[in-house]
């Protein structure tokens, strides 16, 4: 559910007309929805209310200050995958001890930071990485803790550029491997491995492979534990799927059910690390039509939106709802298509469209979860602005930028 509803035939964000804010912002226009943001939180909270997990939104997804600083209000930790992120983290006011750090290559500048900040700990992706911390750990003379990502070799049934848990990713470790390294974690005598991790995709929109890893984990546990392995916590990860199109995901309260019984016989204290379910369908991205292209074959409308602004179309042909700001119902086929100087920037292609005219909005839905935050300035084009709407209210979160912000950074050249 989300709050971007049509009333009398104008979608409005909450209480607040859509076509207002574009005329009043600009486009391209990120638009967030307060209520669906904090309210996805809230139902997933709610529905793990028995294991009272720690709830660590996934900073990857949208790592706009507003919306951490909205989520952290509301009691959610963060997860983090850069020295950037945890900068981000602690500049809103999350505390070190709700913060997790997972990524394959953490650097040793960022990992000395995590370290000497407190964070709670470090997901661990491989033994030289574990090696590292150790090192840095006893080199600033304090303890870490680690939890091991465990990789278990479990179809997402996701697409195959976001899904994580099999063996031929890049990601964690097999179930031999950790046991060796926690066999031996008493060598590393700076790290205490705390905890195990896992992570097998993104978009999942059924509650299978979910079961299917937490069993696996579960057994694991118990493996240890016959070997004196004790744990204190259990990340699941996140994973959590949407609807873009006509998927049918798993509620939060559904997922729970599936899921709960099973970390609850573990014993451990349980993480979760959700992004898109909570910020995906909370955000929209509003593009102008500049122009209404006709061919011998197609139809083209072409907005001044395009790859560098969402880019996840383009990078895996992912589907995403366009509707029009102001409702029409008589439909035609068109690829809708950016400004960017590539074939392969679009937004849909062969879809079923609005017929609008030049100078009316559109509205890509569902681009709360990596729109912005995978947007660039390819093309030397400026990034959007974003606003965040609660009820009647507006805040500009982010500016649009600006040419001087372009070439800020750029220096020694003869103008």
């Amino acid at each position: 559910m989300h709050d971007f509803i049509y009333k009398n035939n104008s979608l409005f964000c909450e209480d607040l007309k859509v076509q207002d804010l574009a005329d009043r912002f600009g486009t391209p226009l990120h638009i967030y929805s307060y209520n669906t943001l904090t309210d996805h939180f809230i139902k997933l909270r709610k529905a793990f209310w028995q294991i009272e997990p720690l709830i660590c939104y996934s900073v990857k997804a949208n790592s706009n200050l507003a919306i951490l600083k909205s989520l952290i209000d509301k009691g959610a930790g963060l997860d983090i995958v850069s020295g950037g992120e945890l900068f981000r983290a602690l500049k809103v006011g999350c505390p070190a001890k709700k913060i997790v750090y997972a990524s394959v290559g953490k650097t040793e500048a960022e990992i000395a930071t995590a370290i000497a900040k407190g964070i709670l700990f470090f997901n661990v992706e491989s033994l030289p990485e574990l090696r590292s911390i150790d090192r840095i750990a006893r080199r600033l003379d304090k303890v870490t803790r680690v939890a091991i990502r465990i990789n278990p070799d479990v179809e997402a049934k996701t697409h195959k550029f976001i899904t994580t848990g099999k063996i031929t990713n890049k990601f964690g470790i097999d179930l031999d491997n950790a046991y060796k390294i926690l066999l031996l974690r008493n060598k590393f005598r700076n790290v205490k491995i705390c905890g195990l991790h896992i992570h097998i995709g993104s978009q999942i929109t059924e509650s299978a492979p979910f079961v299917a890893a937490i069993k696996k984990v579960a057994d694991f546990i118990k493996r240890l534990e016959l070997k004196g392995i004790r744990l204190e916590y259990l990340n699941i990860g996140g994973g959590l799927g949407i609807i873009y199109a006509h998927e049918t995901p798993q509620t939060a309260q559904v997922y729970a059910n599936e899921i709960a019984p099973l970390l609850k016989k573990t014993g451990l204290k349980i993480i979760m690390e959700p992004g898109r379910f909570i910020v995906g369908n909370a955000g929209i991205l509003v593009t102008k039509v500049l122009y209404i292209k006709h061919t011998l074959k197609k139809k083209f409308i072409i907005v001044d939106g395009g790859m560098n602004d969402l880019i996840r179309p383009a990078l895996y042909g992912a589907y995403h709802n366009i509707l029009p700001v102001r409702k029409i119902l008589r439909t035609e086929k068109a690829d809708v298509v950016g400004p960017i100087c590539e074939s392969g920037d679009f937004l849909a292609k062969e879809r079923l469209t609005a017929c609008i005219k030049e100078g009316d909005y559109l509205a890509v839905m569902s681009t709360g979860a990596y729109g912005f935050s995978m947007s660039s300035n390819y093309n030397s084009r400026l990034r959007a602005a974003e606003v965040l709407v609660n009820k009647a209210k507006v805040s500009v979160i982010r500016k649009r930028e600006t040419y001087t912000d372009l070439i800020h950074n750029e220096l020694n050249f003869k103008g």
